[in-house]
């Protein structure tokens, strides 16, 4: 029973979490990879998640975590790049998508998490830090920096979190 359980979790879950990790890492390898590491952990872990409920939210959140693992073992800190020149957007602060997915590749692995988890899970700096371990000011600073890396006016994004949230 709880096998089959998996096995339909992963079926509906993979399309929405492949989303996720490519957006996480930038790569599709990588992040086919990233997903098979977090069914695995995640079927480790079934029993507990079953009674606990929400196996959509930790599968994000062991994903982050996992890539975030991953990235301190084999980058350091990369060295501050000159700031990108400003991105055409409209007046909803929305750009391109193609072009977006470029700004993201760009960005240093934990300014990208940063970004997605801020504005595709829609998750306060609290929730992130925790994700990260990081502290929540880390959390406003490594998105501030991803921001003015990209381009990305930072007012009007913020400006619009401000509304929907």
């Amino acid at each position: 029973m709880d096998a089959d359980d998996f096995e339909t979790f992963v079926r509906d879950s993979a399309p929405a979490l492949r989303r996720y990790a490519r957006a996480v890492t930038a790569d599709p390898e990588q992040a086919e990879e990233l997903l098979q590491r977090t069914y695995v952990r995640m079927a480790t872990a079934w029993h507990r998640l079953l009674a606990e409920g929400g196996p959509l939210a930790y599968a994000k959140v062991t994903m982050v975590r996992l890539h975030v693992g991953r990235l301190r073992t084999i980058v350091r800190w990369a060295r501050s790049a000159p700031v990108a020149p400003s991105v055409a957007a409209d007046e909803v602060g929305r750009v391109d998508e193609g072009r977006l997915r470029r700004l993201l590749a760009g960005l240093p692995p934990l300014q990208r998490v940063v970004l997605v988890m801020t504005y595709l899970d829609d998750l306060d700096d609290e929730s992130i830090a925790a994700a990260l371990g990081r502290r929540p000011a880390t959390v406003r600073s490594l998105r501030h920096r991803a921001l003015l890396r990209t381009g990305l006016p930072t007012a009007r994004v913020r400006a619009a979190r401000e509304v929907a949230g």
